[in-house]
């Protein structure tokens, strides 16, 4: 059972235990599994690079891949990593001393990509897009030199919804972030364990397990940002309609390029009168490649 004592792994130390965490800790387990499964992340023998930011979504990440991998459940090895990006006031310390206390294995990486975001971004400009391509980049370094094959983020249902609607109102397209995808140089894998996961069960659980969650002062001093916008737009429809978010995210695993209107994706041309035989593609559409 999940909830043994006398098996648990060092992360799971000290969890409440009353009947609702168990519950939203087994809900994590299983949907994390869920997704590791249905999108073919895991690879026996390989090594992941665990994106940790100190935020609720990478201490769960973390805390859930340990859970599975202590079980037997997950055949890989894995490996915690840090970027310090130099942002004024963060405390480097905090998250070295907790993975130690964990026996988790880590790295942590120290790169100053603050400085760079702050003389390249004009005043009142938005700095995620730029800070991500940096820390993506020093990532892929970093799980390259570490011999891993797939490096591993924490985000979450309500992520990839933002995303999704972001692309929609503001990039003019159909499309958000997948669970697996190759990046662009097809040496490493790029994996979103948690793609099932709402986000309310991210801040439930870690914050019932005390963890010391570490807030972003670089972009989360930003107002006014596209994805904050969006993520308001999303909690009022929940608030108004609750399950709203988990239907809307159905949606991405249900695609039918035959009821959209892109003819890269289905010959409408191709249609013929009287022809009962549904199209190949009508119930079944293909798989995207590519890194988005």
């Amino acid at each position: 059972m999940l909830d043994d004592a006398d098996d648990i792994h060092p992360l799971f130390q000290g969890a409440p235990k009353g009947l609702e965490f168990r519950k939203l800790r087994k809900r994590l387990v299983q949907q994390a599994r869920e997704a590791i499964e249905t999108y073919g992340m895991a690879v026996p023998g390989e090594r992941w690079l665990v994106c940790l930011s100190g935020g609720k979504d990478s201490y769960t990440l973390l805390a859930v891949l340990h859970e599975l991998k202590w079980r037997g459940l997950l055949p890989v090895d894995l490996l915690a990593c840090n970027l310090d990006q130099g942002q004024p006031g963060f405390p480097a310390t905090v998250l070295p001393e907790f993975l130690s206390r964990m026996g988790v294995a880590h790295r942590i990486e120290y790169q100053d990509t603050y400085s760079v975001v702050i003389d390249k971004i004009k005043p009142g400009g938005t700095m995620c897009s730029l800070c991500s391509r940096l820390r993506r980049g020093n990532l892929y370094r970093i799980a390259r030199e570490e011999g891993c094959s797939t490096v591993v983020l924490g985000h979450h249902r309500d992520d990839l919804l933002e995303t999704f609607f972001m692309n929609l109102f503001h990039g003019g397209r159909l499309a958000t972030m997948p669970p697996r995808l190759l990046n662009e140089d097809g040496d490493l894998y790029v994996a979103r364990p948690l793609a099932l996961v709402a986000e309310a069960d991210c801040d439930r659980f870690a914050r019932a397990m005390g963890y010391p969650i570490i807030p972003c002062d670089l972009c989360g001093s930003q107002e006014g940002l596209q994805r904050a916008q969006v993520k308001k737009l999303l909690d009022d429809w929940e608030e108004r309609s609750p399950g709203r978010r988990q239907v809307m995210f159905r949606a991405l695993m249900n695609v039918r390029p035959s009821h959209l209107a892109d003819p890269s994706l289905f010959d409408f041309a191709g249609l013929l009168r009287g022809n009962a035989v549904v199209p190949a593609d009508h119930e079944n559409p293909p798989q995207l490649r590519g890194e988005h």
